[in-house]
């Protein structure tokens, strides 16, 4: 796969928070390597939804018809990898990543997935994890990303104003990630 990445040096990227009831897929990186949602680069020519659902079907193993797409950001969401994450002799260089974040629902009430439908699995383990929780487990580089995508789509995933409350350690662990409350930050394209 040919990565898109724009002259800034950001990849085009996509991020899926996959619900069931009020709870959030959240996948192990094989070999342990900590738990995030399912994303993936997109491929020349293909649209941020078409990604999605490609990378949803390549990396969890469920397909378009088993979900329901309830909304994504309104903007493309960036981070920046740190230094020791950039791979200096690829070309063009990749210095970060641009994403836009799908809220998918199972429509299904039961889904096996499957991790094997690539070469080099994505994961290796799941678990459904509560709404808020996946701040805390990802790499500390995506968590103010993760923060303002899960901020953003609370008003999808709970449109009777219901969000879970922010956890005790969400102004820790968001501060350390940021410097700031990532809540509160506005998107940037």
């Amino acid at each position: 796969m040919s990565d898109v990445i724009d002259p800034d040096g950001f990849r085009a990227n996509v991020g899926i928070v996959l619900m069931h009831g009020p709870q959030v897929f959240l996948g192990r990186r094989t070999g342990g390597r900590g738990w995030q949602f399912p994303q993936g680069g997109m491929r020349a020519g293909e649209t941020p939804e078409e990604a999605a659902f490609r990378e949803l079907a390549e990396e969890i193993g469920v397909e378009r018809d088993s979900v329901e797409l309830l909304g994504s950001t309104t903007e493309w969401l960036r981070y920046r990898l740190p230094p020791r994450y950039i791979r200096r002799k690829q070309h063009p260089l990749c210095v970060g990543q641009r994403q836009r974040w799908f809220l998918l629902r199972l429509a299904d009430k039961e889904v096996k997935f499957d991790f094997r439908r690539t070469a080099e699995p994505e994961f290796d383990r799941w678990r459904w994890a509560g709404w808020w929780e996946p701040v805390r487990e990802v790499i500390f580089f995506k968590r103010p990303v993760y923060a303002r995508a899960l901020t953003e789509l609370a008003a999808i995933a709970f449109p009777t104003g219901a969000t879970p409350p922010l956890p005790d350690w969400w102004d820790k662990i968001t501060a350390n990630a940021t410097g700031r409350r990532p809540a509160a930050a506005p998107a940037t394209r």
